[in-house]
C-alpha cells in the first residue's frame, strides 16, 4: 500500500496570534478576567496565527450550537472539496478506481455525513463506500491512514480516500474560563487535508509521490477517557484537556514504539523519518526527550504549529505533505507517521520512503 498524495485547505480567513488575543482579551475583558494570564496562555503556545472558518465579526453573531454547527457543514464542505480534489490532483488517481471514502472530523457533526455530502460536488462513484468516523480528535489522521491501508490491503487494485476536515474555532466556548478553554482558543485552527492510499496492484502505485505503508498499530490506554475529549451539552463542544497529556506521552509512547518495532525486526535507530502530530509545545518536547529526537528531527511539526497551530486530525496529514514536498527522506529510508488522541490513545504507522 502507498500514500500516492496528500492535498491541503485552509478556509481563507487568517489572522496572526496578536490579533487574535486582542479579540480576546475585548471580550473577556469585559468581565474583569485576568487578562496577563490569558496573553501568557496564548503566547506560551508558540503559534503565530490561524486560518478560521469565518470572519472575526461573524464568531460574535453566534449564539447557539446549532447555528456553530450549520456554519461548520458549510465551510467543512468547502474546505473538504477543495483538499480532495487537490489530493486526487496530485496523486493522478481517477474517481473511477476509488472503493472507499473515510472521512474524519471531530469538530461537527452532520447526518448525512460529509463524505455523502460531497459525492455530488465532486462527483465521486455512486458504488464508493463511505466510512465517516467521529471521535478520535487528534489520533484520526493517523488512525484514518491505517484504515485505508487496511481496506487497500483488502481490495489491492482500488484506492481510498482519507478526508479530515476540522474547524476548531467554531467549537470555542466564550462562556468557558477555564485553562483548558484558554489554552484551546490560542493553540487551536482551521484546515482540511485528504490522503490518497492506493494498494499493491493500483495503477498509481509505481509513481506514488507518498511512502508505501508497511505495518499499524493502535494503542488504548484503560482508564484515560478524563484526559482528552469533549462534555456535550446544548452549548456545543467544552473542550477537556488534562495537563497529564505530555506525562501520558512520556510514560507510554517509547514502550509501545519499542514493541511494535520489535515485531517488524526493528528498533528506534533504524527509523530515519518521523511524522508527529503537533499537540503543542509541551507535548512535542515530550516526543522529543522520549523518542531521543535531536537535530531538528521534528522541525516540520514545529514549523506548521507555528504557521498554523494546531489542526486536531488534519495536522499530521499536513505535516506529512510538508514532509512530502520540503523535507523528503532519501528513498529506502524508514519512516514513522505517529498521533495521539483522545481515550487516551495512540496510533504509530509505519512507511518506507
Amino acid at each position: 500500500m502507498h500514500i500516492a498524495d496528500v492535498g491541503c485547505a485552509l478556509p481563507d480567513h487568517y489572522y496572526d496570534q496578536d490579533q487574535l488575543l486582542e479579540a480576546f482579551l475585548e471580550f473577556w475583558g469585559r468581565r474583569h478576567f485576568n487578562l496577563g494570564r490569558l496573553a501568557k496562555l496564548h503566547r506560551n503556545v508558540l503559534v503565530g496565527g490561524r486560518h478560521l472558518a469565518l470572519t472575526m465579526d461573524e464568531y460574535a453573531e453566534i449564539s447557539t450550537f446549532g447555528e456553530s454547527n450549520d456554519h461548520w457543514i458549510r465551510v467543512a464542505q468547502a474546505v473538504g472539496a477543495r483538499a480532495v480534489q487537490a489530493a486526487l490532483e496530485g496523486s493522478g488517481v481517477s474517481v473511477e478506481s476509488l472503493g472507499a471514502f473515510f472521512t474524519v472530523t471531530v469538530t461537527g457533526v452532520a447526518t448525512p455525513a460529509l463524505g455523502a455530502r460531497l459525492m455530488n460536488r465532486l462527483k465521486l462513484p455512486v458504488h464508493l463506500k463511505r466510512v465517516p468516523i467521529f471521535g478520535l480528535g487528534c489520533v484520526a489522521g493517523a488512525a484514518g491512514i491505517a484504515r485505508a491501508a487496511d481496506y487497500v490491503r483488502a481490495f489491492p487494485d482500488q484506492a481510498a480516500l482519507l478526508l479530515s476536515v476540522e474547524l476548531c474555532s467554531l467549537t470555542v466556548q466564550r462562556d468557558d474560563l477555564s485553562i483548558p478553554n484558554l489554552i484551546s482558543t490560542g493553540l487551536f485552527g482551521d484546515g482540511a487535508a485528504c490522503a490518497v492510499v492506493v494498494g499493491a496492484d493500483h495503477p498509481a502505485a509505481r509513481q506514488a509521490r507518498g511512502p508505501r505503508v508497511l505495518a499499524t498499530r493502535s494503542v488504548f490506554y484503560p482508564d484515560t477517557e478524563r484526559v482528552m475529549g469533549w462534555d456535550i451539552s446544548e452549548k456545543g463542544f467544552k473542550v477537556v484537556l488534562s495537563a497529564d497529556v505530555p506525562r501520558m506521552v512520556a510514560d507510554h509512547l517509547r514502550g509501545d514504539l519499542d514493541a511494535f518495532l520489535g515485531e517488524q525486526g526493528l528498533d528506534l535507530a533504524d527509523i530515519g523519518s518521523w511524522v508527529c502530530h503537533p499537540g503543542g509545545p509541551k507535548v512535542l518536547e515530550a516526543f522529543e526527550s522520549c523518542l531521543e529526537l535531536h537535530d531538528g528531527q521534528l522541525q516540520a511539526t514545529w514549523d506548521h504549529l507555528a504557521q498554523v497551530g494546531n489542526l486536531s486530525s488534519t495536522s499530521v496529514l499536513m505535516c506529512l505533505r510538508d514532509t512530502l514536498r520540503d523535507h523528503r527522506p532519501a528513498p529506502g529510508t524508514l519512516g514513522l507517521i505517529l498521533a495521539m488522541g483522545p481515550a487516551f490513545c495512540s496510533e504509530m504507522v509505519l512507511v518506507e520512503w
